[in-house]
């Protein structure tokens, strides 16, 4: 696959929820026109440049992507757009596999058909190796999900092989480690540093499961961002860590966000959730090999640029709105 050029018509779906958005801003930045599919369910508006035109509806409806696709006529997608709750997936598997599987079969028969060359997916590391037998798993590791949404990554992941097969379709697989930065969403399950910003920077105490010993790999927005900016350069086909190749604890993560908050009360533990993964890191041996990627924000500042995030837009929007993009 040639190198993306200044100017490339990029599709982004989910473009306008927390990561996506950020790289419709990146490879906006780099010249790129950049269009958005998204239903909004989890995204916003706001997180977008006004003059981003955005497709509002679901992967799953074919006439709404053909449309995108005929008139936006991309050159290449990234794929964010996806049903990301991990447990959700376990109490429904039929709809993650909907959503994560069947979308993105639309998207990959719309990208035939309209000759895109070369798709990014956004895919998961924790999920897809399931429990380790190794730390931090590289891109060798056995992949051995433990829930619907990671078996369902790791099915797109075998579905852009053979599309690249059949198709000629060029891919990089980014399998992410646990995402956390700006806007990312403080009134879900997941996003543990969300949360806990949101609710100390309401001096409330957030709940920790468990004991709070349970290991992740955490990576700041900015860093993905700049991993996004390098998959469009090729090879032609890759999959690729995308983390730190550290383990972080729930504890040790509550720590930091007290600190860069000034204020924590005594930590407040409930109980375990059932079937939760106990460790988890990924070592980007493959992004650094091939495009001289590694991340470059430290947790400490990447906690800091968070909760000082959340705390501007507390001091705009005030804590009981909802918390949304660059306008709060």
């Amino acid at each position: 696959m040639a190198a993306a050029e200044n100017g490339s018509r990029i599709l982004v779906t989910g473009g306008a929820g927390f990561i996506g958005s950020h790289v419709v801003d990146a490879y906006l930045a780099e010249g790129h026109e950049v269009a958005v599919v998204d239903d909004l369910s989890t995204g916003d508006r706001v997180l977008l440049p006004a003059d981003v035109r955005l497709y509002e509806g679901d992967i799953r409806d074919q006439q709404l992507v053909e449309r995108a696709f005929a008139e936006f006529r991309p050159q290449m997608v990234n794929h964010h757009a996806a049903q990301m709750d991990v447990r959700r997936s376990v109490e429904d598997p039929g709809f993650d596999a909907d959503v994560n599987i069947l979308g993105s079969i639309v998207l990959l028969d719309a990208c035939v058909r309209h000759g895109v060359s070369h798709v990014v997916f956004a895919s998961s590391g924790g999920a897809a190796y399931g429990e380790q037998e190794a730390f931090p798993a590289t891109e060798g590791h056995p992949t051995n999900p433990v829930s619907p949404y990671g078996v369902a990554k790791v099915s797109v992941e075998k579905y852009l092989h053979a599309y690249h097969s059949v198709h000629g379709i060029g891919y990089a697989a980014l399998r992410y480690a646990n995402v956390y930065g700006p806007r990312q969403n403080p009134f879900g399950e997941a996003g543990v540093v969300a949360i806990f910003a949101h609710y100390l920077l309401d001096e409330r105490e957030p709940v920790i499961n468990g004991d709070g010993l349970q290991t992740r790999d955490y990576v700041y927005v900015g860093d993905v961002v700049a991993a996004n900016l390098a998959a469009l350069k090729g090879p032609e086909t890759i999959v690729v860590n995308i983390g730190t190749g550290s383990e972080t604890t729930v504890v040790d993560i509550y720590r930091g966000v007290v600190d860069a908050a000034g204020w924590g009360g005594a930590r407040n533990h409930g109980p375990a959730k059932p079937g939760e993964q106990l460790r988890s890191a990924i070592a980007p041996v493959f992004a650094w090999e091939t495009w001289g990627w590694r991340p470059q924000v430290p947790l400490e500042e990447g906690l800091s640029r968070t909760v000082d995030y959340f705390r501007q837009c507390r001091e705009v929007a005030g804590p009981s709105d909802r918390i949304r993009g660059d306008g709060c």
